[in-house]
């Protein structure tokens, strides 16, 4: 069934309410990406999202939406702080699955012909694939606590750091209060002992990137970026700690959502498995994703720091020289207590984001001092051979989108599609020619990542700066890349 959309503004859509919807969906697209998407599932699941028992304002989609579980990717919604619900499937499997950038005071000459040593060099020093090893060594149970309460700062206090000021620069300063270990099961705690400091696989990636073009020069001044110069860019989430977490909620919540209710027993679809905030579920649930979240900062703190001291490494320069800096760490699949204004009036909400970046305006105090008055960083991730863009969060964020912007490129193949095209191609070969030096654990992962596999970046930004949601200040491109 193709739903009904109406256009609302240049970049914007809605999807009426109709049947159990208790807001209308909205959709930030181009014409263009709309007449592509009008028959896409992702749609239906931005209005099945409506339906979620205390849902506040719009369902959203930010311009990268594509199908997800449960919400699509790249949606936001919002839910009563009071009598609101929490979906596990509105923050995904990779809890606070994120970004972060850091900056140097190199330029592209002073690395481009080392660049094979360079890549190699971080290959070697950051484990990467699927459960392989921790750039920490495995740590003992009450050690993983303390990661679990702490976040980036645990990380920071073992000498993992870009500089002294990095927590500061992380979204919510790199923890989530509330935290609690003892609401992971023995699972989740295992697999996380063997994972703080990697990368992971899947479009998990570390890259080094040359800013190409400075498109906002008082932001860019403000974020410490200029033409040329080698930044890091390194994505990564929770590992298989935050996947336990979510696949474990999800399984008991699918068995009592009937038990809330029939607000809940109606919700359109099992994978919107959801519970009330205030019940015990719905608590614990919360606890265990906000120490999943932290882990996920720890996770990257660990990897910053490792990542420094190898290009220190492979440049044969101190980590002086290179003058490395934290520009900022966001968030992409987080569910946090967050104030908005909602219909003229400060409400406190639980803020759902999945595959979105918050985005916060110029002026909020949630905002780091040095960038208070140009708006948030928002680290847009592209794919491995084209672009990726920093921008920063406009005021219509505020009234809009609940602070919130896109979080990258979007698939536009599947994974399965993705091998299929690539087959009997020479990839490694083809990046080389692009000018990007890949180092992957596998022709699998590569060939799930290869560029035409995703949507380009730049008609992303496109529409969520036409929109006037966030704006463009620079853009990235890669020069080396290590996946796993």
């Amino acid at each position: 069934m193709t739903l009904e959309v109406k256009q609302v503004g240049e970049f914007a859509w809605e999807i009426p309410r109709t049947g159990g919807m208790r807001v209308p969906g909205r959709v930030y697209l181009s014409r263009a990406q709309m007449d592509v998407m009008r028959k896409d599932p992702a749609l239906q699941q931005v209005a099945n999202v409506a339906h979620l028992p205390g849902i506040v304002g719009h369902s959203l989609a930010m311009p990268d939406i594509h199908w997800g579980y449960g919400f699509p990717i790249g949606g936001v919604a919002a839910f009563d702080a009071a009598e609101g619900s929490v979906s596990p499937g509105g923050v995904g499997f990779d809890i606070n699955c994120g970004v972060r950038v850091i900056t140097t005071r190199l330029s592209r000459a002073d690395v481009t012909d080392r660049i094979k040593d360079v890549v190699k060099s971080f290959y070697n020093t950051i484990p990467t694939g699927v459960g392989k090893g921790s750039g920490t060594g495995k740590i003992g149970t009450k050690e993983l606590w303390r990661v679990l309460e702490r976040g980036a700062a645990w990380a920071v206090e073992k000498g993992f750091m870009a500089g002294e000021d990095d927590t500061e620069l992380c979204e919510d300063n790199g923890a989530l209060e509330g935290a609690d270990p003892a609401a992971l099961s023995p699972r989740a705690l295992e697999r996380g002992t063997t994972q703080v400091g990697s990368l992971g696989s899947g479009n998990h990636f570390l890259e080094v990137q040359v800013v190409d073009e400075l498109l906002d020069q008082k932001a860019a001044a403000a974020f410490g970026l200029f033409q040329g110069q080698v930044v890091i860019m390194i994505h990564s989430g929770s590992r298989g700690l935050g996947h336990q977490v979510c696949d474990e909620t999800v399984s008991r919540l699918a068995r009592r959502m009937s038990a809330y209710g029939p607000d809940y027993a109606k919700v359109p679809d099992r994978q919107l498995a959801c519970a009330p905030i205030a019940s015990d579920e719905g608590n614990r649930y919360l606890r265990a994703m906000q120490a999943a979240a932290n882990f996920a900062w720890a996770n990257r703190q660990v990897m910053t720091g490792l990542a420094v001291d190898a290009l220190a490494r492979a440049l044969g320069i101190g980590r002086d020289r290179i003058g490395a800096r934290l520009l900022y760490d966001v968030c992409h699949n987080i569910a946090k207590y967050e104030t908005h204004e909602i219909e003229g009036e400060q409400r406190l909400v639980l803020v759902h984001r999945k595959g979105a970046t918050r985005a916060f305006g110029p002026g909020d105090e949630r905002v780091p001092s040095r960038y208070r008055d140009v708006g948030q960083p928002v680290l847009i991730p592209g794919d491995m051979g084209r672009q990726s863009f920093v921008l920063a969060g406009n005021a219509a964020a505020m009234t809009e989108t609940f602070g919130s912007s896109c979080h990258g490129a979007g698939r536009l193949l599947s994974r399965s599609a993705s091998r299929k095209a690539t087959r009997g191609r020479k990839l490694f070969d083809e990046m080389e020619k692009a000018g990007v030096t890949v180092m992957s654990r596998g022709m699998k992962t590569l060939a799930e990542e290869v560029p035409e596999a995703y949507k380009d970046v730049a008609d992303i930004t496109d529409v969520i700066e036409g929109a006037g949601i966030s704006r463009r200040v620079a853009r990235l491109k890669p020069i080396g890349v290590i996946k796993g």
